[in-house]
Formats: structure tokens, C-alpha cells, sequence
């Protein structure tokens, strides 16, 4: 939260602005005084307001509301680092959204594990008319994710991302699997 805070200094103090009849009245400086205490903080804000929009800098709360802003693909439970890099490639996820390449990135974006993505379509060329089709010829989508240590709610979270990521004409699965450990030696 932003608001008050005790000590800091107004980067436009008021006080060096009265006029020269007021600036020698003790009672005029000290409310003048009361009033840059209570602006220092929104002028603050103001002259840094550049870093607000930056993910990288901006205080946490503000990174969380931007990231509604720009429709990043997140729950609200990820871990400081993994929100501010969600928020910050949300346009680029944007562009990229329905193709292989976006929904493989919001997923590494949102649990922090590259997800394992089969799907039924394919290209080829040919150079005679009437060669084979490419793919299966049922759309499909199956998306398996591999977690050390895997709960109901990662899979309801996959779900939803990929709901919202894949293309808007293919069915889909998801599987979320705990990762198998190799044993120590």
C-alpha cells in the first residue's frame, strides 16, 4: 500500500515557492510543511512513474494489478520472480497465443517445468495435387506436465491454462504426473 511515509521529502517543497511576504511567517511554513508531508509520497509516485510500468521494479502489489492489466496468465500464487516474468511477456505470449510455441511458454511461465505437448496437426508440401493430409485426422490436443511434487490444484490450474491458451478449436487433456526420481548412487 501506498500513503504516508514518515520522513520523506518532498522532491517540490512548497515552502521555497511562497511569495516573499509569506515565506518569513513561521504558522505559513509549518501548513505548507503539513501539506508537502502529506504530497511527498504522490509526487513520488509521479516523478518514478516510468519503473510503475516496468515489472522488474515496480512494488509487488502494482506488479499484481498490472499484470490483470495486460492479461497475464496468472492465479495469484506464484512466487515473486515467476509473477514479475509472467507480467513481463504477457504482449509477447499475446502475439504468440494458439500456436505450439505460446502455450509451451505460458506453461513454463506459470509452474516453472517445460510441459511435454502432443497434438494431431502437421504440415507438409507436396508437388503433385491430391497427396496425403498431414496429421491425424481428428483434432486433438494432450498436454502432461511432470512436477516434483504435484497437487489437485496444478492440474485444475493447467486446465484453465490451457483452456485459454490452445487454439480455440481443439478438444484438449491435460496430466499432471509427479517426476520420477532417479536413485542416488
Amino acid at each position: 500500500m501506498r500513503g504516508s511515509v514518515d520522513g520523506l521529502a518532498s522532491s517540490a517543497p512548497i515552502g521555497q515557492a511562497l511569495p516573499a511576504v509569506f515565506a518569513d511567517d513561521d504558522l505559513m511554513r509549518r501548513f505548507v510543511g503539513g501539506l508537502d508531508d502529506v504530497l511527498a509520497p504522490i509526487l513520488n509516485v509521479l516523478d518514478c512513474l516510468d519503473a510503475y510500468f516496468g515489472p522488474d521494479l515496480a512494488p509487488l502489489d502494482f506488479v499484481r494489478w498490472l499484470g490483470t492489466w495486460v492479461g497475464a496468465e496468472t492465479d495469484g500464487t506464484e512466487p515473486e520472480a515467476r509473477l514479475r516474468a509472467a507480467v513481463a511477456a504477457a504482449a509477447y505470449l499475446h502475439r504468440i497465443r494458439g500456436t505450439r510455441r505460446g502455450l509451451a511458454e505460458a506453461v513454463r511461465l506459470a509452474f516453472g517445468v517445460e510441459p511435454e505437448i502432443s497434438e494431431s496437426g502437421g504440415a507438409a508440401w507436396s508437388a503433385g495435387p491430391f497427396g496425403p493430409m498431414p496429421g491425424q485426422p481428428r483434432p486433438r490436443l494432450h498436454v502432461h506436465l511432470r512436477l516434483t511434487e504435484p497437487t489437485p490444484a496444478d492440474e485444475h490450474r493447467l486446465d484453465a491454462l490451457v483452456a485459454a491458451a490452445r487454439p480455440a478449436h481443439l478438444p484438449y487433456t491435460v496430466q499432471v504426473t509427479a517426476l520420477e526420481r532417479t536413485p542416488e548412487r
